[in-house]
Formats: structure tokens, C-alpha cells, sequence
């Protein structure tokens, strides 16, 4: 009776209705359907609930829906012993013939479908699956159907995730601290780890599992060889075994050398036979405590930290080291192609293609090359990676920044379903044309064995998850993306409203159009055409396109826009760089000419005359300019349409996104009249007329201190 009652609390969904939303039950905020007509519907179609299962998913399925449906028809729908009429059935399709179903087959074990059946000549709403996960993911997909006020009168879905490991990367540190978090400290309480689990692990592993996310890496790539010990892997196995019911598997980050630093050996060379035996031992260690562990993630020979070529290995002899020792157990190395030298004279952005596109074919099977979704470091705007179509022979994945590094962290919005899409969208025309990203990572374009998506996380401890309340779209994003990449960015920021925000219909298409408008005023006001990486030293918040004379000149502003008096823009043509020959010839050749190249991309690839005309015949100078005071302008349209929402959203959500929205107009303001102002003492041109004036000079600019940014 008491471990009934314990799981009963740790999987019931509680109403806060009766209080004001802060945010902390994200999308998973059920209401009462509303429309009269709409519920009387449900109410006919949901009379009970059938779920032949014990185990701990099942049950985990069973309370979510009777605790959703109580809200949202506020009535019970009874779990009961025997199908009844106008019932809800969730069954594994290996027990179709016990039900005298037709036999169903799915692709992949957490599919699903959503259909109007007959069963033992009963009418019902039936979901199936090959496993229990499955029927778990098929719940919260109903659940998104009536918190939208979908028709369930003929429903007739399926549903299969078209990558297989859609995992989020948390850049979270022992201490608790969060490398690039902007929403309070770590989830991960280690200190009271293993014996305390938090609630929030709970809710935490139920929001995942509700848009389809089943991998969870746990640690920092920045990685500390700690979490490999016996001592925090005991921690690691409270959090795997809380997070595995929801389908969730957990990866940790390796650190390169921690054979030396926790092995006591002497190296940590890959080749070295002691060092192999020290990580197959490790790795059977590590299986034996988390049979289902995921496998590692890996940052090696990238900005400081240790890896193979500090032996004289290359990437293929490191990852497949790691491979080996978790192959027997059917575990995989994601390896960060994430690589560049200061002390290489090559173009950053060429780097990491070079040091790659050679070893393409010789990783183990088990290995997946993670990329991000650009070749600089999640920018506002990049052209996809190069990396994407040209391993051909190489397992590849994409890595994302939800968590907004370089895009106003907490405090400005950026919906991020336009830049994911950006990527996943774009034909790397590797096998001619629809060669798409997405076609890449999915593992459909080259026959891949392995496939997966990762994102790296805007989850903290704060009491909405992500800091800014419209920041959670992200995270929702990402996963449904990872699920099914199809879909539109308008179509996840609809649905997100809606469920999170219970909007009316003239309150929701405000709040999308909101939505789908952020990302780009952001792009606007901080890199407009092309150009990149002109955020403040280190912190990366606020402007900095003044940035030089650091230690390397790679995490320099000055190294990526190279203005100058005749120009500006990092020239990768075949004058250049010749980054644009890492692409396919014909979006090289797109690239390469200032005729095709698309404008967005202009600066990226191009250093052009102050005089250049764009193609709607502005000069390049006043075109940028302009560029930079649409950004505000676009803010200041956010910001007023939301302020109109005022009494259309819980007046908790309301009050804060208000104020968040009044720190990015003066944000964007500051990034605009920062950047004109530093551009214009090398174009030597005014302002163009009717455009208002900045306040304050560049220097008053320029000695603005952010000193209290997070996540450092």
C-alpha cells in the first residue's frame, strides 16, 4: 500500500489552476476543454481506460491519462479490468491476436498509432505499439490532440520517430554550476544524490517523454573525469533509474585523460594497450551499475582539452578506442567535431571539414560524428555545415544550441524552430537534389546505422525551467523536430501556445506571429547579412564587434568581420579562403558569386565594398544600417503586441514576458547603435536620413561591462 501511494505522488500531475501559472508545468498544463460541444464529444468517446500492464511505464501512462483526462473533461475516466464500450485501449501489438486484432507491424518499437477500433465488437479509441514506451508516447500525443481541440471522431494516426537517439546535452558542471545556462543551477543535485530523488527528475523525465526526447547527457563537454569514478557513478545510476521508465537513456561526457587523472596511469594514448584495458574495464564497470547506459560523449583536442592528437593520433584513433570498449555492450561515441586551432593559419571555419573529411570511413560502426548545425559556433545564422553530405562513410549527427548563447540568453526571445529548420531543411545536394540535412542525420542518405539529434539544454533549476517563460517553445521544439522534422516551425509554436499557454484563437495567432518574428529581429539587430560573431568577450551578451588583441585571434570580432575602409565581410570564396569548395559544386558555385549567393549569407562568404549594391539597390552601408534598425523596430512590434495580450494570458506569464521584453528593446537598441556606430568609422558614411540618431557615442559603447551575465 505504501509504495502504491509513493507512486502515486511521484506521477500525478497536480492542478495549480487555482493559482497563478509560473511556468513550471510547461506544455504539460492541462485545462478544461472549453468548448462545450467539443467536450460533451470527448466525454462520449473516453468512458474508461484499458491497460492490460504492471509495469512501471504502463502505470506511468495509466496515471498521466486519468489525471489529464480528469482535468481536461472534468470527469474521471476509470481504469477498468475488461474493455468496455467507448473506451480508451493502449495495447502492445504482440497481444493484437488476444484481442482478435489483425496482426500490425511498426519500423521502429516506439511508434505508434492512434485509431478508431472494434474490439470484441466494442467501439473504441485503440493506441498500439510494439512497446510499452511507445504506448507511453502515443498517450501524450492524444493528450497534445484534446489540449489542442483536435477531432477524435475518425482518428487515424501513426506515428514513428524518424531519428532514433534525440538526445539533450547538458553543459552542467559537479558543482552544480551551468556552462552557457541562463536558467538557474543544475537539475542534479549530486550532494544528495543517490539516496534523494527530487521531484523535478520526475517531471523533469515527463516533460521529455511527452515530446519524444529518450537520451539525456548528464555532464559538461567541457567534461571532469570525476563522474567516471565508482563514488558519482552510483549518483548517475539514481538518475538512470528514475529517468528509464520514460524511455530515457543516460549518457555521460569522457574526459580524454582520465586515465591519467582517475587511472593513475601514465598516458591516456589511444594505442596504448593499458589505456585500452583501462577503458574496457571501465566501460564494463560503468554497464554492470547502468545496464542501459547510453554511452559517451566526447570533446576532444577543442579549445584545451586533451585528446588523441596530443599523442600524435587523429580523431578516428581516439573514438574508435571509446568504441571498443562499448561496443559489447551496445553503446555508441558521439564525438564533437567540434575542432579548431588558434595556431592553424587556416580559416576556422575550414577547420573542422579538414581534420574530418579524411578519416571519413575509418570510424567503428558504433561511432556518430556530432556537428553543429554551423561551422563557427551557433550563431545567430550560419550556412549549414559543410561536415553534413560529405561523410559519406561516417556516422553523422547534428547538434543544436537551444540554451541562447549567442542570441540574448535568458532575457531577449528568439524562437528557435526557424534555425533548426534552417539546417535540417538545407540540400547539402550530396546525392544530388533533396540531399537534405535532415536526410543525413536520419541516416536515410547513406544507409547509416546510427542516428540522432542533439540539443543542447536551457534547463535549470529555476521554477519555469528556462528562464524566460516563451524560452520553453525551444525545448518543446526541439523535440518534435527530432521526432518528426517535417513539421513547421508555425505548426510546433501553435501547438506549443495552445497547450501552454490556453490561448484563444485571436490570442494565439498573436502570439505566434510573435514567435515566428523573434528570431529574426534578433538576427537583425546583432549580425545582419552574413556577418558573425561580434558578441562580447567571453560572456558573449551584448556587442563587441571592437573585440581584439585577445589570446587568440579566433575569439576575436575583428578575425570574422574584417571591416575595413574599403569593406567588410570574411571573404571564403575561391579569391579567399575557398571555404565555399567544402560545399557540393553547386553550392559552391552559389556561394562563390556575389549574384547567387543568398543575402542572408552575403558577409558570411563575401568582403564587399561599403558602395556594393544588394539587390534591392541599396549601397551595402545603408542596406546594413537598415538591417540593424528593422531588428528594433521588429522588437518594438513584438513588444507591443504582447503588452495587447495583456488579460489573454495568465497575468503571472504576462507580467514577466512584459518585462523581459522591455531589457531586449533597450538590448537591441544597444546592439544597434554599438554596431553602426563601430561600422561607420570605416565606411565614412552618415546614418541614413530619417533614421534617429544613437544616443551616445562608441566609446561610451565600448566601456560597457556586463558583469553579472550567467553561466560562465
Amino acid at each position: 500500500m505504501i509504495k502504491k501511494l509513493i507512486f502515486y505522488i511521484l506521477t500525478t500531475t497536480f492542478s495549480l489552476s487555482a493559482f497563478a501559472d509560473n511556468g513550471y508545468n510547461l506544455w504539460l498544463n492541462y485545462k478544461l476543454v472549453e468548448d462545450v460541444s467539443l467536450l460533451a464529444n470527448y466525454r462520449t468517446q473516453l468512458q474508461s481506460l484499458y491497460i492490460p500492464y504492471q509495469n512501471a511505464t504502463a502505470k506511468i501512462a495509466a496515471s498521466e491519462l486519468e489525471n489529464a483526462l480528469k482535468i481536461l473533461l472534468n470527469e474521471r475516466v476509470a481504469e477498468t479490468k475488461e474493455i468496455k464500450e467507448n473506451s480508451l485501449v493502449l495495447l502492445k501489438t504482440e497481444d493484437f491476436t488476444k484481442y482478435g486484432l489483425a496482426s500490425k507491424s511498426f519500423e521502429k518499437t516506439d511508434a505508434f498509432a492512434i485509431e478508431k477500433k472494434m474490439i470484441q465488437n466494442k467501439p473504441v479509441i485503440l493506441i498500439s505499439s510494439p512497446s510499452e514506451i511507445g504506448l507511453l508516447y502515443g498517450s501524450f500525443k492524444l493528450l497534445q490532440i484534446l489540449g489542442t481541440n483536435g477531432d477524435i471522431s475518425q482518428i487515424n494516426i501513426q506515428e514513428s520517430p524518424k531519428i532514433a537517439r534525440r538526445i539533450l546535452n547538458h553543459w552542467d558542471n559537479l558543482d552544480r554550476t551551468v556552462e552557457r545556462g541562463y536558467a538557474g543551477f543544475s537539475l542534479w543535485d549530486w550532494q544528495r544524490l543517490p539516496k534523494y530523488i527530487d521531484q523535478r527528475y520526475i517531471d523533469y523525465a515527463r516533460a521529455n517523454a511527452s515530446i519524444g526526447i529518450n537520451g539525456t547527457v548528464l555532464t559538461n563537454v567541457n567534461s571532469n573525469a570525476l563522474i567516471l569514478t565508482k563514488e558519482w557513478l552510483q549518483k548517475v545510476k539514481a538518475l538512470a533509474d528514475t529517468f528509464r521508465p520514460y524511455g530515457i537513456r543516460v549518457y555521460l561526457t569522457a574526459r580524454f585523460s582520465a586515465p591519467i587523472e582517475i587511472g593513475k596511469l601514465k598516458t591516456a594514448d589511444p594505442l596504448d594497450e593499458e589505456v585500452k584495458t583501462w577503458w574496457k574495464d571501465k566501460a564494463n564497470e560503468i554497464y554492470n551499475i547502468i545496464p542501459d547506459f547510453g554511452g559517451f560523449l566526447v570533446k576532444a583536442n577543442s579549445e584545451g582539452q586533451p585528446g588523441p592528437q596530443n599523442y600524435g593520433r587523429n580523431h578516428a584513433d581516439g573514438a574508435n578506442m571509446l568504441a571498443k570498449a562499448l561496443a559489447p555492450h551496445g553503446g555508441i561515441v558521439m564525438w564533437r567535431a567540434f575542432v579548431y586551432d588558434n595556431e592553424v593559419p587556416e580559416d576556422r571555419a575550414k577547420q573542422a571539414y579538414n581534420e574530418f573529411k579524411p578519416l571519413d570511413g575509418h570510424f567503428e560502426d558504433n561511432v556518430i560524428i556530432q556537428v553543429k548545425n554551423g561551422a563557427i559556433d551557433f550563431q545567430p545564422r550560419e550556412p549549414f555545415h559543410p561536415l553534413f553530405g560529405a561523410l559519406s562513410k561516417t556516422n553523422t549527427m547534428a547538434e543544436f544550441q537551444i540554451t541562447q548563447e549567442y542570441l540574448g540568453m535568458a532575457t531577449n526571445l528568439a524562437y528557435l524552430a526557424p534555425l533548426f529548420k534552417e539546417c535540417l531543411d538545407a540540400d547539402t545536394y550530396a546525392k544530388g537534389k533533396n540531399s537534405t540535412v535532415a536526410r543525413v542525420i536520419d541516416g536515410s542518405l547513406f544507409n547509416n546505422k546510427i542516428s540522432a539529434i542533439a540539443g543542447v539544454s536551457n534547463i535549470g533549476n529555476d521554477i519555469n525551467w528556462c528562464g524566460h517563460p516563451l524560452a520553453q517553445s525551444n525545448w518543446f521544439a526541439f523535440g518534435k523536430l527530432a521526432w518528426n522534422y517535417s513539421l513547421t516551425s508555425e505548426q510546433i509554436a501553435r501547438e506549443w501556445t495552445k497547450l501552454t499557454l490556453h490561448t484563444n484563437n485571436s490570442a494565439t495567432n498573436e502570439v505566434v506571429d510573435i514567435l515566428m518574428q523573434s528570431r529574426e529581429a534578433v538576427v537583425n539587430y546583432m549580425t545582419p547579412l552574413g556577418l558573425h560573431h561580434l558578441m562580447g568577450w567571453d560572456h558573449h551578451y551584448g556587442p563587441g564587434p571592437w573585440i581584439a588583441n585577445k589570446p587568440r585571434a579566433d575569439w576575436t570580432s575583428v578575425y570574422y568581420h574584417k571591416a575595413d575602409k574599403n569593406g567588410i565581410g570574411f571573404n571564403r570564396t575561391r579569391t579567399g579562403s575557398d571555404a565555399v569548395d567544402q560545399y557540393q559544386p553547386q553550392l559552391a558555385n552559389e556561394f562563390n558569386s556575389t549574384k547567387t549567393c543568398p543575402e542572408k549569407y552575403l558577409l558570411w562568404f563575401h568582403h564587399l565594398s561599403w558602395d556594393y549594391r544588394l539587390k534591392n539597390g541599396e549601397t551595402l552601408w545603408n542596406g546594413l544600417v537598415k538591417k540593424y534598425y528593422q531588428g528594433v523596430e521588429e522588437v518594438w512590434q513584438m513588444q507591443t503586441a504582447w503588452n495587447k495580450l495583456n488579460g489573454n494570458i495568465d497575468p503571472e506569464i504576462h507580467l514577466a514576458v512584459k518585462q523581459l521584453f522591455s531589457i531586449q528593446y533597450d538590448d537591441a537598441v544597444m546592439w544597434r547603435d554599438a554596431c553602426v556606430l563601430y561600422f561607420k568609422q570605416f565606411s565614412g558614411k552618415p546614418i541614413p536620413a530619417g533614421l534617429e540618431k544613437p544616443k551616445h557615442d562608441l566609446k561610451y559603447y565600448e566601456s560597457l561591462e556586463f558583469k553579472y551575465v550567467p553561466g560562465i
